[in-house]
């Protein structure tokens, strides 16, 4: 079967301009269409896609800026073939919460979401650095003017400190991605070239690496977000509108973290492992603090935001284990947590509805009762945030951890903590706004059609992937070992 790439890739961008030139009631409709028809490419593509991985496939490479060997490349592998369906997913469910919603000037608000997600299939299909630079950086605008325009609390306040946070990351970046293309060519005595595979091949001397190391190494830190560099995030969630947050916390952050994988361990390994433990430190303390805070919060959206911190904190914990089983079971949670942060927010949203615009904990209670269907589908997803065993987060966090305890023991020991932190922050959440009193302010009531339409796929998706999670194991095994094999083998040595 042939997989155009470049039709996946534009096709979000070209709904949104054909949107932006029709009737304001129908543009909703035409990048919803959009976001429908690059979900049925992909699920072409995974049926099309080798069981055991087989390299890079439906490879697309024309040269872009020749004098500065910058190439038009393409291309999916088991890294990036189940971040492209989060993506594709993802954006279904919050391009139709938001098609349920009045909102002004609708046309360039659904243009900025069609924008928003080529520039993250962009980042995830890259297969050259300075494109995924372009993409990466790409991503910044329309969510500057979707938070700045549509945003809720201290808009322009919350999108000032994330463009201030964010593209001080992305500025670090450009300059490591410049670095690393024009010093490993000079280094190798070849053309530069920014091409990944070119520069996995070409070594760089460890001094060098180290320091273009860190210029990576914040700017996916930033993004993720994770402890120290993730004081952009409560405002930033509390300002985001859900539809907008959905995409936002359950694709974006996982850029960050691709990143490493993608980037970061293929081409500085000897940094890597140099840094390997100060990672490590990062992610336990973002394990222990995201969890933390999530159990002290009343605000329902920066539960969700620190848990997810939290989340992060495990994901870059399988990734610097430099361990087979720690990589997989750091990609297998990028896509888990993608899945069920989605339909948190979404909850969020609806019981906000409910308690008259109000998503502080203490101001709801009471709903399982008269909503039984939508306290049913809020436990599943509950249930599968907080890891539990049958669920494919509990097999992903497990991964992670078996590869924590054969590198770095100690570590895996203190992080096995946040499993049972998320436990408890999670039954919380549940119970108070599920259970108790009912809110002298809630309004008792089933969920819509309109809510179940968004709810129920996203829901059914999580627990597909938690009968077969080897959906993702089997297709990603041989790309998540090649990425972190030169790691090992300096970890090895």
């Amino acid at each position: 079967m042939t997989i155009h790439l470049s039709i996946i890739l534009f096709l979000p961008l070209a709904t949104g301009l054909i949107g932006a030139f029709l009737p304001r009631g129908l543009s909703r409709w035409v990048v919803l269409a959009g976001t429908i028809a690059v979900l049925a490419y992909w699920i072409a593509m995974v049926a099309d896609f080798p069981r055991s991985g087989g390299g890079l496939q439906y490879v697309t490479q024309d040269m872009w800026i020749d004098e500065l060997g910058i190439s038009y490349a393409l291309g999916v592998d088991g890294l990036n073939l189940f971040l492209i369906g989060l993506t594709a997913v993802l954006w279904v469910g919050a391009t139709l919460a938001a098609c349920f919603r009045e909102w002004d000037r609708p046309r360039l608000f659904f243009f900025h979401m069609a924008l928003a997600e080529t520039a993250v299939l962009g980042a995830f299909m890259a297969q050259d650095l300075a494109l995924f630079v372009v993409f990466f950086d790409l991503m910044l605008v329309p969510f500057y003017f979707l938070i700045g325009a549509w945003g809720e609390y201290r808009r322009v306040y919350s999108v000032t400190k994330l463009v201030i946070y964010t593209l001080a990351g992305s500025l670090l970046m450009l300059a490591g991605a410049v670095a690393l293309g024009v010093l490993s060519g000079t280094n190798s005595g070849q053309e530069i070239s920014f091409l990944f595979s070119d520069l996995q091949q070409r070594t760089l001397p460890e001094g060098t690496q180290n320091w273009i190391f860190w210029l990576f190494a914040i700017a996916f830190l930033v993004k993720m977000p994770a402890f120290p560099f993730h004081g952009w995030m409560p405002d930033g969630y509390r300002a985001a509108p859900i539809p907008v947050l959905i995409v936002f916390s359950g694709v974006l952050s996982k850029v960050g973290a691709y990143g490493f994988l993608r980037i970061v361990l293929p081409t500085m390994p000897d940094a890597s492992v140099k840094f390997q433990e100060v990672l490590i430190i990062v992610a336990v303390v973002s394990i222990l603090y995201g969890s933390i805070l999530a159990f002290s919060q009343d605000n329902a959206r920066l539960v969700v935001g620190y848990s997810s911190v939290a989340q992060l904190g495990f994901i870059t914990l399988g990734i610097f284990a430099l361990d087979d089983k720690g990589a997989q079971g750091a990609l297998l949670q990028m896509v888990t947590h993608g899945l069920v942060v989605a339909p948190l927010f979404y909850i969020i949203w609806v019981l906000s509805q409910r308690a008259r615009g109000s998503e502080l904990l203490s101001n709801m209670g009471g709903l399982a009762v008269r909503a039984p269907v939508l306290a049913g589908l809020f436990l599943v997803v509950t249930l599968a945030t907080l890891a539990m065993p049958g669920s494919a987060n509990f097999v992903g966090e497990l991964l992670v951890l078996f590869g924590a305890f054969d590198s770095k023991l100690v570590y895996g020991i203190v992080a096995s903590a946040g499993v049972a932190l998320a436990a408890v922050y999670m039954i919380r959440f549940y119970q108070r706004s599920m259970h108790y009193r009912t809110g002298l302010e809630v309004a008792s009531r089933e969920m819509s059609l309109r809510d179940g339409l968004v709810l129920v796929p996203l829901v059914v998706v999580i627990l597909a992937l938690s009968v077969y999670p080897q959906l993702v194991l089997d297709r990603s095994e041989d790309a998540t070992k090649g990425k972190i094999a030169p790691a090992t083998e300096v970890a090895n040595r």
